[in-house]
C-alpha cells in the first residue's frame, strides 16, 4: 500500500530497482532528528512506515509543529535550498533515504517522478490551505474532530490496508500526547482534555487506553468538524 502512494509508484519494476540502488533504508526511534531547522537539504526521503513530525522554534525557543508526515509522504526538498523546519520521528520509524544529488539526478532522468512530485507538492500546498484554514477560522470542537478524521485516514495505510469506516471500528494508537495536540491546534492541553471527553460522552469516539482512539460515529464527527 504505501508502495501505491509513493512517489515511486510512477517508476516501472526496472527503474523501481534503479531508484532502490541509490537509496538505503534508516530507522528512527521516538524523538530522533532526521532534518534540522536550517540545514542544507542534502538529503530526501519516502517515509516506509512511522509518523515524523515538521516542526519550526519561534523566537523565544519554543517548537511549533507544523505539519505531520505519514507513510508514503516524501520529505525534503529536491533540486535546491535549505530546510526550512526540523523532522524528526514521533514513532518508531523507517525511511527510505536518498542523496539529494543522486536524487536530482534520477529525476531529471525520469520526467514521470517529476511529474510525481508537482502533483505532491500541489497536495501538499491544499493540505496547507486546509491547515490554515483550520487554525484560523474554526472552533476548538471543530479543530480537534477535524485533526482526529485526518488522522484516521492518513494512518489507514499502515499494516497494508486502507482504514475503513463502515466496517466494525478500528482502534489505533495516536502518536501525539495531548500536549502535543494541543501545539499542533494552538490549543490548551485542557481544552483537548474536554473535547475529548465531550466526544466520548456523546458516543462519537471511545477511548479504550491513554493513547487509543476508536471512532464509534464517522458521520457525526464529521458534522463536529463542520
Amino acid at each position: 500500500m504505501v508502495r501505491n502512494r509513493a512517489i515511486c509508484s510512477a517508476l516501472d519494476g526496472t527503474e523501481l530497482e534503479a531508484l532502490n540502488a541509490i537509496g538505503r533504508e534508516r530507522k528512527l526511534s521516538p524523538g530522533e532528528s532526521l532534518f534540522w531547522e536550517g540545514e542544507d537539504s542534502v538529503i530526501v526521503a519516502n517515509v516506509l512506515d512511522g509518523v515524523l513530525k515538521l516542526a519550526s522554534n519561534t523566537e523565544d525557543g519554543r517548537e511549533q509543529i507544523v505539519g505531520i508526515v505519514y507513510p508514503s509522504d516524501f520529505i525534503g526538498r529536491p533540486f535546491d535550498g535549505t530546510s526550512s523546519h526540523g523532522i524528526s520521528a514521533l514513532t518508531d520509524a523507517r525511511v527510505c533515504v536518498f542523496n539529494r544529488s543522486d536524487f536530482d539526478r534520477f529525476a531529471a532522468e525520469h520526467p514521470q517522478l517529476e511529474h510525481k512530485l508537482l502533483e505532491r507538492t500541489l497536495g501538499e500546498l491544499d493540505r496547507t490551505r486546509r491547515w490554515m484554514l483550520l487554525l484560523g477560522r474554526k472552533s476548538a470542537s471543530e479543530k480537534v474532530s477535524s485533526f482526529l478524521l485526518e488522522v484516521f485516514e492518513r494512518m489507514g495505510v499502515t499494516k497494508g490496508c486502507e482504514l475503513r469506516f463502515d466496517d466494525a471500528p478500528i482502534t489505533l494508537e495516536l502518536p501525539f500526547s495531548r500536549q502535543q495536540i494541543a501545539d499542533i491546534l494552538g490549543l490548551t492541553i485542557e481544552t483537548v482534555s474536554r473535547q475529548f471527553t465531550r466526544l466520548k460522552a456523546a458516543g462519537i469516539i471511545d477511548l479504550p487506553s491513554r493513547r487509543g482512539l476508536r471512532v464509534l460515529d464517522r458521520a457525526a464527527l464529521e458534522a463536529e468538524a463542520g
